[in-house]
């Protein structure tokens, strides 16, 4: 895994890292992504199963998931009374858009950032221009 966009940028990366990157998710958090996906809607038992995880390893991947909006979860009624949670991935061309907002987002906020940075520097180079002066 490389640790700057300048590494990233040079280096030969998979769409899964630049994903990870972008959304804040580990690698098992892209299999389960892509469990969901191939499997459709199952439970944290059966992910867990699937991943050859423990439960509450399957339930932290899907609760990043959901926190990023690639993964949702529904309420299902079992008929003798109780209820379980199904998780399903939405589509790879949602997620998809859900990436590329971010990027963009990313974008416009470190253009602002390049955008100030005359004024920073300029700002920087006056304060120590005062205080050679004062010396």
């Amino acid at each position: 895994m490389v640790d700057s966009i300048h590494e990233m940028i040079r280096a030969s990366f998979r769409c899964e890292d630049m994903v990870k990157c972008v959304l804040g998710l580990k690698a098992l958090d892209i299999e389960a992504y892509k469990v969901l996906l191939m499997h459709g809607s199952t439970t944290t038992d059966r992910l867990g199963e699937i991943l050859n995880r423990e439960r509450s390893t399957a339930y932290r991947s899907l609760q990043n998931l959901i926190t990023c909006g690639i993964v949702y979860r529904e309420t299902k009624s079992i008929e003798t009374g109780g209820h379980y949670y199904e998780y399903t991935a939405i589509e790879l061309w949602e997620m998809k858009q859900i990436v590329k907002k971010n990027v963009d987002e990313w974008y416009c906020q470190m253009n602002e950032m390049v955008d100030k940075l005359d004024d920073k520097i300029c700002a920087l180079i006056l304060r120590m221009d005062n205080e050679k002066t004062q010396i």
